[in-house]
């Protein structure tokens, strides 16, 4: 019977550390050591039309989204239709940032699916995207008036993502 209290205690330890981490928070809320930071001074060509570029500062004073997304990256897919939505109400300007893809696919992409953006970056072998912290597609940053990122989101924003995180925010920081 004490031979069992030894691994019976080991299993207790490893089950309560396992649902100690597991009840940590929401996962897809990565911290970033660039929150609070101004983002990247960058300049990319624009996805629809290769002789245009993007800068963040095209956008300084006001309150915008960067959502990193690929033609390759199922869980885009998935918060596609959100972002579209979102984007015909007009509250910020959306960035899209095509993130180590194929010019072609990523514009084909957005044709078949719908284009929330206002442009779209195109990030093709993800050095850019390296200087953002992306660990992954899709990732969305909300970016303040004075061109620091605020917040990270890493995977596909959801309704309620969306409406108790995202707006509130935004809202805020564009009474600011």
């Amino acid at each position: 019977m004490k031979r069992f209290l030894l691994p019976l205690g080991l299993f207790l330890a490893l089950a309560s550390t396992l649902a100690l981490g597991l009840k940590q928070g929401d996962p897809q809320d990565i911290p970033s050591p660039l929150i609070g930071k101004p983002a990247p001074a960058f300049t990319l060509t624009q996805l629809e039309d290769p002789a245009k570029s993007f800068s963040p500062q095209n956008l300084k004073g006001q309150v915008w989204l960067l959502n990193v997304w690929a033609s390759w990256c199922t869980s885009c897919r998935k918060e596609h239709p959100l972002l579209v939505a979102f984007a015909k109400q007009g509250v910020v300007p959306i960035i899209g940032f095509n993130y180590q893809d194929q010019r072609d696919a990523g514009r084909q992409w957005l044709t078949q699916h719908g284009n929330p953006y206002q442009l779209t970056a195109f990030d093709a072998d993800g050095r850019v995207g390296m200087d953002l912290g992306v660990i992954g597609v899709p990732e969305t940053l909300v970016i303040d008036k004075q061109g620091r990122i605020r917040y990270k989101f890493t995977g596909p924003i959801t309704p309620e993502q969306l409406k108790d995180k995202l707006l509130p925010l935004i809202q805020e920081l564009k009474r600011g």
